[in-house]
């Protein structure tokens, strides 16, 4: 084994040096070799991500089995095998000691490197980046929230797997708040409470993802608050997230509200156009795509009509890159209608400068015409200034015609506007609560 481990430190080094730095880190830096024998070597996929075995079959095959034949001096044929004993999110790939039992795998695409860093989402990169550098130091407990799909859970995984590779000694513990409850009443009816609470609370992280399904569970509540108690005492780290900031969290223990605002409260927006075009381009570059013209139309297609949900963004692109290499047909403009026939009709509903503005009039009984004008009081300016940020962050309009919707002010006035709701967001929490309803309202969804 001694000898398998120092060879594939050899495959490893040929293909780090042949590959771009999150390519590797992606799709090879977690595979694991299981066993050598006369014809195979065995490769452990990790079970959370098998797409990982797709994009290394189909892209990556001759690479990979070349540079095995190079290290080890003999053709294997490489056969990838999924691990079917107990997973555990506290120890890295391979190794299996001390497991918990029944949490998910870190997911190996999620991590800092992966993650694109827009305005939408650089506060909550930075507060997860110093967490994960500096786990029960300044910054606990970390809140995350904003709508499904933006990337909560990308960078809860992306913490775990930065404290697996830096402090392996620290265990880690990652869940779904529907995990925590089903795992809390499978120990009642078993009697186990001692062994649930034991496993919870003598952990040096945890994470968990989802807390709003414990709206309205009140015993779960409650043992989650002596979770909570006995981790933040101990100076444990806790990372939590949520689709709503914790004051928006109804039928709700007013401790564990408390509690969740006593640091740090960092929330994800939809990303903006250039955000989303970034995303695609690095989806693109991880499947070993070559971003030229006519991918690039694609791209900025899908990123113009998909604006709210980083995860229907990607599904989008893979749904055209899949069938395109099924069809063995050349992505295009045209092929992209064809497969995103059901997204194109369902984003007819489009957001304009005025729909925002009277969104934004109504929740601060303004008059329709005031955030055109030329007044500059605080009680009309700022206003404005939300909706000029709001009007880049949802509609894919310019900068001058920004200018134009809101009294033909200078672009220069709109990206000044935006840059300043941009940084106030990330320091006060009072206007990421506003900014986060009116998104809502303006999407009709409250």
């Amino acid at each position: 084994m001694k000898d398998l481990n120092e060879k594939w430190t050899g495959v490893q080094k040929i293909l780090k040096d042949n590959l771009q730095d999150i390519s590797y880190e992606t799709w090879f830096a977690p595979l694991t070799p299981l066993r050598v024998d006369e014809q195979n070597l065995k490769i452990y996929i990790d079970p959370y991500a098998s797409m990982n075995q797709n994009i290394l079959q189909s892209r990556y095959m001759p690479l990979l089995q070349n540079t095995i034949a190079e290290v080890f001096k003999q053709d294997y044929k490489v056969v990838f095998e999924f691990f079917k004993g107990k997973s555990g999110s506290n120890v890295s790939y391979g190794n299996f000691n001390e497991e918990f039992d029944g949490e998910f795998y870190f997911n190996p695409r999620y991590t800092f490197s992966s993650f694109v860093v827009g305005n939408n989402s650089r506060y909550a990169h930075a507060a997860a980046l110093a967490v994960a550098t500096m786990p029960s130091n300044d910054y606990n407990p970390l809140f995350l929230y904003g709508p499904s799909g933006l990337g909560k859970t990308h960078l809860m995984h992306a913490i775990g797997h930065h404290v697996l590779k830096n402090s392996p000694k620290l265990k880690s513990l990652y869940v779904s708040a529907e995990m925590f409850t089903n795992e809390m009443i499978k120990s009642i009816s078993e009697k186990k409470t001692g062994e649930f609470r034991n496993k919870y609370r003598k952990i040096d992280i945890l994470l968990i993802d989802d807390i709003q399904f414990l709206e309205g569970k009140e015993g779960t509540q409650e043992e989650f608050f002596y979770t909570f108690e006995s981790l933040y005492q101990a100076n444990k780290q806790i990372i939590i997230s949520s689709d709503r900031p914790p004051n928006k969290l109804v039928n709700f223990d007013e401790r564990l509200r408390g509690r969740f605002q006593w640091n740090i409260v960092a929330d994800i927006s939809p990303p903006d156009f250039e955000t989303r075009v970034a995303i695609l381009r690095k989806k693109a570059e991880l499947e070993g795509l070559f971003i030229e013209e006519d991918l690039l139309d694609v791209i900025e297609l899908i990123c113009e009509k998909v604006k709210f949900n980083i995860r229907e963004l990607e599904g989008a692109f893979t749904r055209i890159i899949t069938f395109s290499n099924l069809m063995n047909e050349p992505v295009s403009r045209k092929l992209a209608r064809e497969v995103l026939k059901d997204i194109l009709l369902s984003s007819d509903f489009n957001i304009t400068p005025d729909t925002i503005k009277k969104t934004v009039c109504k929740y601060y009984s303004l008059k329709p015409g005031d955030l055109e004008s030329s007044k500059r009081n605080r009680s009309i300016a700022f206003p404005r200034q939300i909706s000029m940020f709001l009007t880049r962050e949802m509609t894919d309009l310019s900068l001058p015609k920004i200018g134009e919707a809101f009294g033909n002010r200078h672009h220069t006035t709109v990206l000044y506007a935006c840059d300043k709701i941009q940084k106030e967001l990330a320091d006060d929490e009072q206007l990421r609560e506003i900014v986060y309803l009116l998104r809502n309202l303006i999407n009709g969804k409250q």
